[in-house]
């Protein structure tokens, strides 16, 4: 995620590019290849939401207390340090990167997402990453609630079948055992969770490109991201 993650003025005229979809559909490669191309910011809204997920257990807070759990989202002592081909993660300046990849943090990410005055606590510091030249955000409500004016809307989906399949290669590929039967049920449990949340659930923004993954590799995918992004400048700058 480029950028320090700190509070700024953002900019309605600043050119943004939203990503969402479902765990597994590729959005943190896609989102990171095209940001690298484009040469714009980099917002992976997941992981604010996996920090607190992490700072909640660092700190004994039940992840069902909702009031517990808001405090502690609207003081989120998070920052975010680029490094080469990645970024890491700090919360009270220690590096939580790891843990914010666990399976076990997204599904606890899961449960704090759903609750609104998290989500609430949250969108300042999302917003705030629209800087200039541009901003490619990455998460599950990014083009209808977080910047409903973005220039360009991508929802990213692919089977559960394959996604679990991708989580369990990345898993492997970092040495760690994993159960390809349980990442399924845990991807179809966080795929009903986030599309039946009270508060933006997941689902394609009425103007969003819907991209299936399910049978496309890595570069096809960015390029069809990026032809859009093209498409979408070129016009604008036309008008």
């Amino acid at each position: 995620m480029r950028g320090a993650g700190t509070l700024k003025e953002h900019s309605d005229t600043v050119p943004v590019v939203t990503i969402d979809g479902p765990g597994g559909s590729g959005k943190g490669t896609i989102c990171r290849l095209s940001a690298e191309h484009l040469g714009w910011h980099l917002l992976d809204s997941g992981a604010l939401y996996r920090a607190v997920a992490v700072h909640a257990q660092a700190q004994g807070v039940d992840p069902q207390d909702v009031q517990a759990i808001t405090r502690l989202a609207q003081t989120l002592p998070v920052e975010f340090v680029s490094a080469e081909d990645d970024t890491r993660v700090l919360l009270s300046g220690r590096d939580v990167t790891l843990e914010l990849r666990a399976e076990t943090t997204g599904n606890a990410a899961s449960i704090v997402a759903a609750i609104p005055a998290v989500r609430d606590a949250l969108i300042g510091r999302q917003r705030a990453f629209r800087q200039p030249p541009g901003l490619v955000a990455d998460g599950r409500d990014m083009g209808t609630v977080i910047f409903p004016n973005a220039e360009v809307k991508i929802f990213l989906t692919a089977s559960a079948e394959e996604r679990a399949r991708r989580r369990h290669k990345q898993l492997l590929e970092k040495g760690i055992d994993a159960n390809i039967d349980g990442l399924y049920s845990e991807i179809s449990e966080r795929d009903r969770r986030d599309e039946e949340r009270a508060v933006a659930p997941l689902k394609p923004a009425p103007d969003a490109r819907l991209i299936d993954t399910t049978t496309m590799s890595i570069a096809e995918v960015v390029a069809q991201v990026l032809g859009l992004v093209g498409d979408s400048i070129g016009n604008r700058r036309e008008s």
